[in-house]
């Protein structure tokens, strides 16, 4: 039986899955710090966005860089306050190239809710899709 940290993560894929942005934004708390590997800035992903409205704006950026995104989680890992989820993610570009990338998401949470959540990916590759 999952923890009740493992189901809101959960719901929050199922959000993504479902192009649900109200989905996504269930396991986040008001102040969550949405965070992307630095590499990504030159194409607006990178960085560290802040509450619901920064994650929106990240997500309203994505179709703009790319064609679609289906997130994978494979394994999910709790200790304590955190949560890692092993995954892949099917990536296509805006020419229709799609590539299976292997992610790490990093979970912080507080009182059933995500406080944090980083995401580890390989940007030279992300790159080589995006601009081919």
């Amino acid at each position: 039986m999952p923890s009740a940290n493992i189901e809101a993560i959960q719901r929050s894929y199922a959000g993504f899955r479902d192009r649900d942005i109200e989905g996504i934004l269930s396991a986040m708390h008001a102040d969550v710090e949405w965070v992307h590997p630095e590499g990504m800035a030159v194409y607006g992903l990178g960085g560290t966005k802040r509450g619901h409205a920064g994650i929106k704006e990240f997500l309203t950026r994505v179709p703009a860089v790319l064609g679609g995104m289906r997130l994978e989680p494979k394994e999910f890992i709790e200790q304590g306050d955190r949560v890692v989820v092993f995954g892949s993610r099917a990536v296509t570009s805006r020419r229709g190239t799609t590539v299976t990338l292997d992610f790490v998401h990093s979970w912080t949470m507080r009182e059933g809710k995500a406080t944090r959540m980083e995401d580890i990916f390989d940007t030279v590759v992300f790159h080589e899709l995006i601009e081919s």
